[in-house]
């Protein structure tokens, strides 16, 4: 099984639990960019997960600028649009937020977690390829969840049955990419990610670490104007901590 197959079938089996989350959960909209959005995705993955990267930063889930929007990982349109030449088609997801439009790469807005992220491996590596000749990028879990008002909901603010079989099915992704690519160290981008990789491969001999996570939100992303957030995950990236 190659990454794309892997893929889609996590695509279709989180289809599956997507009504299950929004029953047990404070979630109430559930979209999966996997489907409505798998040709970017599938763009991606046949562009550049064959490159020979073996370190993998892991993220937690799509927000509804980023991934949700382009189907890249960490992604933010003109970067995916741009820089990583992403293209394909789109379509309107069932059951999305009313206030959360799904737009694809014509989206205006730009996601600041995916910007900085995409930004800072551009400046070390210049190119795409370069990139994912040193670095492949995946989410643990591929759903994006919101709640009534069109708050972002992750992985960690929700709870029940239906989570942890989410969960698993997620970890069980995260065992198939590692095992598929041949990664041999992981980097969890934020302590959730790290803790997730942790737990689905307790058995791997691969390099767990983390990073600090780029969101806004974020004092340590924000401080000095970004520059200690540059500085923290370039280290982590070139083996310089």
């Amino acid at each position: 099984m190659g990454v794309i197959e892997a893929a889609k079938n996590l695509s279709n089996r989180c289809d599956e639990i997507a009504p299950k989350l929004i029953a047990q959960t404070p979630v109430e909209f559930v979209t999966n960019p996997l489907n409505y959005a798998w040709q970017y995705h599938e763009s991606y993955l046949s562009q550049y997960s064959g490159l020979g990267a073996k370190t993998l930063m892991l993220g937690m889930n799509p927000g509804p600028y980023g991934m949700a929007q382009c189907g890249v990982p960490f992604g933010a349109t003109e970067i995916a649009r741009d820089f990583l030449s992403i293209s394909g088609e789109i379509s309107d997801p069932a059951g999305r937020h009313p206030k959360r439009p799904i737009e694809g790469l014509d989206f205006a807005r730009q996601e600041v977690s995916g910007t900085r992220l995409w930004g800072l491996l551009k400046q070390i590596w210049k190119t795409p390829a370069k990139i994912h000749e040193n670095v492949f990028l995946a989410n643990h879990c591929p759903l994006l969840m919101l709640g009534k008002t069109g708050k972002n909901l992750t992985p960690d603010n929700i709870s029940g049955s239906a989570k942890q079989e989410l969960l698993d099915i997620c970890d069980q992704h995260l065992v198939e990419i590692v095992d598929i690519l041949g990664i041999e160290r992981i980097i969890g981008i934020g302590k959730y990610a790290e803790k997730r990789a942790k737990i689905a491969l307790p058995t791997h001999n691969i390099d767990i670490t983390t990073c600090w996570h780029p969101s806004p939100a974020s004092p340590l992303a924000n401080r000095n104007d970004g520059a200690d957030w540059r500085r923290q995950v370039k280290s982590v990236l070139l083996g310089e901590h």
